[in-house]
């Protein structure tokens, strides 16, 4: 095929245990899907769940075990951490029943949903989209992908967020408005999920500001853990 000029490398993820990569071909996300994140957010209850997605290239990562660089991003003075379990899909497809979803699942990984949080309010009062709070370079630091075989239960497991040495978010996957397999399902119903695909999978309570020079331990209980340094 003959590009006008060379394509980007494809964005990808280590996995554990492996010198193979998962290639990344979308990057989705589940909003206030802890009820005490939501709590802290302003919405209670099982409401239905709804997404917003990050380029597949916000991605930053380092190999299994090192330390990920991240740039504190321009237009903020107030860069949030959102500690998630992030699901990595190997198959896809449309309309997926909730009972087949996990079929789809090749591994977990620990993630960061950065946010510019002073950014998304103004645009929430404005009532505008706030993808450029979400979406923007280096936004989602991803730990390396663990196997689904290999993860232990995903779904109760510990979630957990450290600044500094100091605990900033803790909970468990249980607590999850939607599960996995409901997140699945209902994505399916919007877009025909692909291999590759990233789901992250939203955030217990605790979010809060980080600054230049920051260091963040995110961990799920059977998954690689991720550590972050903000430069």
């Amino acid at each position: 095929m003959d590009f006008v000029f060379s394509p980007p490398p494809q964005a990808s993820l280590p996995v554990t245990g492996s010198t193979q990569r998962f290639p990344i071909h979308r990057i989705y996300c589940v909003a206030r899907n802890y009820v005490d994140h939501a709590q802290e957010m302003g919405d209670t209850g099982r409401e239905p769940p709804f997404f917003f997605a990050k380029p597949a290239d916000a991605v930053v990562s380092a190999p299994a075990g090192a330390p990920v660089a991240m740039p504190y991003p321009s237009l903020t003075s107030d860069l949030h951490h959102e500690v998630e379990l992030v699901v990595a899909l190997g198959s896809g497809g449309r309309n997926i029943a909730v009972q087949d979803a996990l079929r789809h699942v090749w591994g977990y990984a620990v993630g960061l949903d950065m946010t510019r949080r002073d950014l998304q309010a103004q645009l929430k009062k404005q009532g505008r989209p706030w993808c450029i709070a979400k979406g923007f370079d280096a936004s989602a630091p991803i730990g390396a992908i663990t196997p689904a075989a290999q993860a232990g239960d995903v779904q109760q497991a510990q979630i957990a967020l450290h600044v500094n040495g100091q605990p900033r978010q803790s909970g468990s996957t249980a607590a999850m408005i939607w599960n996995i397999a409901e997140i699945i399902a209902a994505l399916s119903t919007a877009w025909e999920l692909q291999a590759g695909d990233l789901i992250m999978t939203g955030t217990p309570a605790g979010v809060a500001a980080v600054q230049r020079g920051d260091v963040l331990d995110a961990t799920v209980a059977g998954l690689a853990p991720l550590q972050v340094r903000l430069v």
